[in-house]
């Protein structure tokens, strides 16, 4: 991955390449984030159009307080929280209900997987949207306890001890679809 901050500088100072870097290189992890807040993959891969849509027409200046990823998520989640208020009456399709197709290769690998996968999304979709957001963070956006409690807005140990009951709170509800898993 580049380095966006530099990518977002160029961008600012005129260079569109800038920014198409920035959406190449974060988009798939915003739109993960995203959905772990609004349990909506569709709605979550709207919001991070409308998250670079924002970077583009409004070019929000970039302090360098945190690292970029981390200034690039927090626009993220505070765009999925407008959304959400402005669509909170919208019903949608649950996270659930989506699951890709198996590949040709190997069926019964990828049915397994895709049945944890599954099992997984549902399990998530249970828990506490805070929950949801700080495992997403850590486990899926690769951010350490200061860049999530700062995407987050909360102090490092309420980040861990949010984790920590997330954590706990996932293998329960796995445990009840019958999953079990050594490493939670």
């Amino acid at each position: 991955m580049r380095n966006g901050e530099s990518s977002y500088r160029r961008f600012v100072s005129g260079d569109k390449e800038g920014l198409v870097e920035i959406i190449r290189d974060y988009k798939d992890g915003l739109i993960l984030y995203i959905c772990s807040i609004t349990g909506d993959c569709f709605n979550a891969e709207e919001i991070a159009e409308d998250t670079f849509i924002k970077l583009y027409t409004d070019k929000p200046a970039f302090k360098g307080n945190s690292t970029f990823k981390t200034w690039l998520y927090s626009i993220g989640r505070h765009t999925a929280v407008d959304y959400m208020r402005r669509h909170k009456h919208r019903n949608d399709i649950p996270l659930d209900s989506v699951c890709e197709a198996a590949s040709a290769e190997d069926i019964e690998k990828s049915l397994i997987k895709e049945e944890e996968r599954i099992m997984l999304h549902r399990a998530m979709q249970r828990l506490n949207p805070e929950y949801r957001q700080v495992l997403c963070l850590k486990y899926f956006g690769d951010f350490d306890h200061t860049e999530t409690a700062a995407i987050m807005k909360k102090s490092v140990r309420q980040v861990t001890d949010l984790l920590y009951r997330a954590k706990n709170a996932l293998k329960k509800e796995l445990e009840k679809e019958g999953f079990r898993y050594e490493g939670l």
